[in-house]
């Protein structure tokens, strides 16, 4: 099968690889939607691998052993290879599991833990069920697009009488400011990139640049003085933990979803501020609720995703998220026209 390889400093190129088959509750998904995500930094950094990527859609094309899954169901695939059975993964939090599974030395294949691939081997129950009026084009946003503010969405009770701040609106702030507009919250956003936030007023945000010295001043007018009620840090910025903080009505919510950076906040006692640390969603529990926010937002969903590209141009599609003028791009390894 084909996959993409990251194969030095700016280079990533389509190599040949075996193609994976099931065994007892591993089966093989022919990925239809690739969603790109981060992996265009470990390009730049040359990170080099012939296994990248983590989020898809497919359609199942052999499903080993498995009870759960048949070929021919369309699914989501979840990111990881948690083990099922800790005590993360029986809560539905299995993007903490510890004890991640070498699906491949236990099945004794070379290759197939790849998404930036035609097909990709699996655990069944890291397979979310997509139904027949759902396209896998809106269902692959279930991964990073709407995945992390998604959970922050549901830690915080995120709702129509709230005003959500959004720090940050590349992929992952887009998708943030989806879930709070199918809320029906009000929501607001941080960016400095003037293509970015003019994406993100077209998703329904209205958004301030963070640099400017009133910055603080400017969001505590847009909520008559009392702050937001929730915020989610998508940015990466050290400094916006605190600037969330700092424009927060007292008892608020306030996400940290960007990965890799200490974070300083003001005292959160007098704030009364719940901080949660947020990765992925717990879809064992909340696969319906995404399903039912990706009904929803569909149209939402169809702006946010700029750029669509075929597997075979994986470095353009690179070439694009290094520009930073993107909301979500996607790959397409196999040409099929129903999606």
């Amino acid at each position: 099968m084909r996959a993409a390889a990251i194969t030095g400093k700016g280079a990533v190129e389509i190599v040949d690889r075996p193609q994976p088959h099931g065994l007892v509750d591993l089966v093989v998904v022919q990925i239809l939607v690739a969603p790109m995500c981060t992996e265009f930094k470990s390009r730049q950094a040359g990170d080099v691998s012939d296994s990248i990527g983590h989020e898809a859609a497919g359609v199942v094309v052999d499903a080993g052993s498995s009870t759960r899954v048949a070929v021919g169901d369309r699914v989501v695939v979840m990111p990881g290879y948690a083990c099922g059975t800790c005590r993360y993964c029986i809560a539905g939090e299995h993007i903490h599991c510890p004890f991640q599974r070498d699906v491949l030395a236990e099945s004794e294949q070379p290759y197939g833990t790849a998404t930036y691939a035609e097909y990709v081997l699996k655990p069944d129950w890291l397979l979310v069920p997509v139904p027949d009026d759902v396209s896998l084009v809106h269902a692959s946003a279930a991964c990073c697009l709407l995945g992390p503010s998604f959970n922050a969405s549901q830690r915080m009770n995120v709702a129509a009488s709230d005003t959500l701040l959004v720090a940050g609106c590349g992929p992952v702030g887009l998708g943030a400011i989806i879930n709070g507009v199918t809320r029906n919250a009000t929501v607001l956003a941080l960016e400095v990139n003037p293509w970015r936030a003019d994406l993100a007023r077209q998703l329904g945000a209205t958004v301030f640049d963070p640099t400017a010295p009133d910055i603080v001043d400017q969001v505590l007018d847009a909520t008559d003085g009392w702050g937001v009620t929730a915020s989610i840090e998508t940015s990466g910025v050290p400094s916006n933990p605190a600037l969330l903080a700092s424009v927060s009505a007292r008892r608020a919510g306030l996400s940290i979803v960007a990965w890799g950076l200490d974070i300083t906040l003001p005292p959160i006692v007098p704030l009364g501020l719940d901080v949660h640390g947020v990765w992925h969603w717990k879809h064992q529990t909340d696969g319906w609720r995404m399903i039912e926010t990706i009904r929803k937002a569909s149209g939402l969903i169809d702006t946010a995703i700029t750029h669509r590209f075929p597997l075979d141009r994986v470095s353009e599609a690179m070439d694009v998220q290094d520009s930073g003028r993107c909301g979500k791009v996607l790959l397409f390894p196999t040409e099929v026209q129903d999606l």
